[in-house]
């Protein structure tokens, strides 16, 4: 398949929105909207595996699908064209392939909804801008699909606009990633002022040359650039302290969960601080900063996820746990580790939210732990497929999600080994933090489907729609998803969720060798900071995937052991047995011995209420941030209405009273303009007599 085609692929799906947008005009023309969706998306993932074999060949400008100058100023210039490297293919099989899946199980998911075409219109255009970000050979390019995301998000979580928490959900998350994006497009004005251009190909080149010369000295702009541009990262992917609207974003349709808040949308802070990694190289404290952020993000979600009875909130702050656990890969200068992390989630989150919208649809809408029992009777598929997902993303020995995640926390302990003593803590806030995410996740699915049968059917029939989700003849009791369109697209990401670490290994660390996310071996960087302890990190570089000579060079030909063995041989081993014990942990309390767990949530009473309360963050921004702007607003408001209009209406009040004092003098009666006229000739000969003698 010719090269050329892979121009097409953010084009189809933004046709199949429009298309979408005209089924919305008419009743009978809405039904046609779910499967024009899902071409529009599986059409471009076919494109994708036609021209990956072309596309893994290219080199040098080739890579570079230009399609024409979008704008020009002076020097200044932006091309509408499109960067293909095997990074890029990833991210395409990412979007394109789960996305085709998720598009899939949402038609019968969404069956009945009055806003049928509208949701997939919206998912539609979501894919155009999501392939436009990945795609982009610009910043400016990036920009726009990271906007078009932020956009389709908003849209997508006040889906059911009627209802208030979906329309604060869907401005809070608008709100919080402005503040990201703020820090985004800074970033990218002040590297073209450093780099002077915002083509990606010309910024890693020069970043690369500056980290091979031993003589550069790295600018404030070196330093400054990735800690703006990392702000726009930890806003679209949820970090601290911008991480508080992805929870409340659960309030959209189940499918957009699974779609835009887990497999896609927010791994793109992390796939933009992938593929500029030698810009952040440049920074002896971006990378750091990362991983710490990324760690204690990891940590600090997954602890709330403990005590969460949400459903789908649990597996919201297992994202953002999740997604700190790539951003420090990443700051680890593991981008093998963390974007085959993103590779791997976006199967068994996917599955899990997906699974998770099957139990909602079966209990009506009920989504409370506590409502809810012994459903692997009723619903058996959907139990052994959401088993398939927890296995995944509690690292379980030789799914998808241990060989990523122990990836990650090996690469993480190397860095530490050498020298660094945040990444050997981060490397142990990774593990605490792999035991609570084994823990919490089968909590969830022992509540849910273990123990003794029952459940509280909810009151959102079809959410919101004509009921016509019960209309398999089971509206007052759960049951089991059609295998068509459901259940089948969930059997796909079952297998990716189990077996996608084994087949995709060494294809994704190729993946990334061949890339501009693999980092470059370099020179000490002069930055006048080199006894700083954060410097050690730019200082290993490399393939950090852990085979080959390119890693054993970047590791200074070291051969870290741990245990008497290879690190990652032994990472592997103790998360594997860290996986179990918290599967062990989470059967016992929440399968075989319930009452024992009441009796102990009662003892630490205030450790629950503050894990269930998500550590009161929402309430301490709205007392710090959101009340004292409200407050502020509403003073600007009454200066606006006091002051400024008052001298407003004071300034046009004055003419007006000038014509009301002369109103009296136009009464309409002859004798009086008469008389008027007599008095005006005699003032005049006065004033004409005074002045002349």
């Amino acid at each position: 398949m010719p090269i050329e085609l892979i121009k097409l692929i953010p084009w189809i799906p933004l046709l199949g929105a429009a298309l979408c947008g005209i089924c919305c005009m008419k009743p009978a023309w809405r039904k046609a909207a779910g499967p024009i969706s899902v071409l529009s998306i599986f059409i471009p993932f076919l494109i994708t595996c036609g021209v990956y074999s072309a596309a893994s060949g290219l080199q040098g400008d080739d890579k570079i699908q230009t399609i024409y100058q979008w704008m020009g100023v002076g020097n200044f210039t932006v091309n509408m064209g499109y960067y293909v490297d095997s990074l890029t293919m990833v991210m395409l099989f990412v979007i394109t392939g789960i996305g085709s899946l998720i598009a899939t199980y949402a038609m019968g998911y969404m069956k009945g909804e009055r806003g049928y075409a509208r949701f997939f219109m919206g998912v539609s255009l979501f894919i155009f801008a999501m392939t436009t970000l990945v795609m982009a050979d610009n910043l400016v390019l990036i920009y726009l699909g990271w906007e078009g995301v932020g956009l389709c998000s908003y849209l997508l979580i006040g889906y059911y606009y009627d209802k208030p928490e979906a329309v604060a959900a869907a401005k809070k998350a608008f709100i919080v990633n402005r503040i990201g994006d703020l820090g985004f497009a800074l970033g990218i004005f002040l590297t073209y002022k450093a780099y002077g251009s915002v083509s990606l190909h010309t910024v890693v080149d020069k970043a690369i040359e500056f980290l091979n010369d031993p003589n550069y000295t790295a600018t404030t702009a070196d330093l400054w650039i990735p800690f703006l541009l990392m702000l726009g990262a930890f806003g679209k992917s949820a970090q601290i302290p911008l991480y508080v609207w992805l929870p409340d974003a659960m309030a959209g349709p189940t499918p957009v969960s699974a779609l835009v808040h887990a497999a896609t949308m927010v791994t793109a802070g992390v796939y933009m601080i992938a593929r500029l990694i030698p810009v952040f190289q440049l920074s002896p404290y971006a990378l750091p900063t990362v991983a710490a952020v990324g760690g204690v993000t990891a940590l600090f979600a997954g602890t709330i996820a403990l005590c969460q009875y949400d459903l789908k909130k649990v597996f919201a702050y297992s994202t953002v746990s999740q997604l700190g656990y790539m951003f420090l890969g990443v700051g680890a200068l593991s981008t093998f580790g963390g974007i085959f992390h993103l590779f791997t989630h976006a199967f068994f989150k996917a599955l899990l939210f997906l699974t998770a919208g099957s139990v909602m649809h079966a209990l009506a809408g009920q989504l409370d732990l506590r409502a809810m029992s012994g459903l692997r009777h009723k619903m058996p598929v959907t139990c052994w497929l959401m088993f398939a997902g927890c296995l995944a993303l509690a690292g379980f020995p030789f799914t998808a999600g241990f060989f990523s995640k122990d990836t990650i926390l090996a690469e993480t302990l190397i860095v530490g080994m050498e020298g660094n003593g945040l990444f050997t803590l981060l490397a142990l806030i990774g593990l605490l933090t792999a035991f609570l995410t084994a823990f919490y996740t089968f909590r969830l699915w022992f509540r849910v489907f273990m123990g003794p049968e029952h459940f509280e059917m909810g009151d959102d029939h079809g959410h919101g729609g004509d009921d016509s989700h019960d209309d398999h003849g089971h509206a007052h009791e759960p049951h089991e998803m059609p295998w068509w369109p459901m259940n089948a697209p969930l059997a796909v990401l079952a297998f990716g969720a189990i077996f996608g670490g084994l087949i995709f290994s060494g294809w994704m660390s190729g993946s990334i060798e061949t890339s501009t996310a693999n980092p470059i071996a370099i020179h000490a960087v002069d930055t006048h900071a080199q006894t700083d302890p954060g410097y050690s990190i730019i200082q290993v570089a490399s393939d950090t995937s852990g085979h080959g000579s390119e890693a054993d060079a970047a590791h200074g030909d070291e051969h870290h052991t741990l245990m008497g063995m290879d690190v990652h041989t032994a990472m592997m081993l103790i998360s594997g047995f860290i996986a179990l014990l918290g599967i062990g942990c989470a059967a016992y309390f929440h399968w075989l011995n319930r009452p024992l767990t009441d009796e102990i949530a009662k003892k630490f009473g205030v450790v629950v209420e503050v894990l269930y309360n998500k550590y009161y963050v929402d309430e301490f921004y709205d007392a710090v941030i959101v009340k004292p702007l409200r407050m502020l607003g509403h003073g600007f408001f009454l200066f606006d209405q006091f002051v400024i209009n008052g001298l407003v209406i004071t300034v046009g009040y004055l003419p007006r009273l000038v014509g009301w004092s002369v109103q009296p003098t136009q009464s309409g009666k002859m004798q009086g303009y008469g008389l008027g006229m007599v008095l005006g000739v005699a003032v005049a000969a006065l004033l004409v007599f005074k002045w002349a003698f």
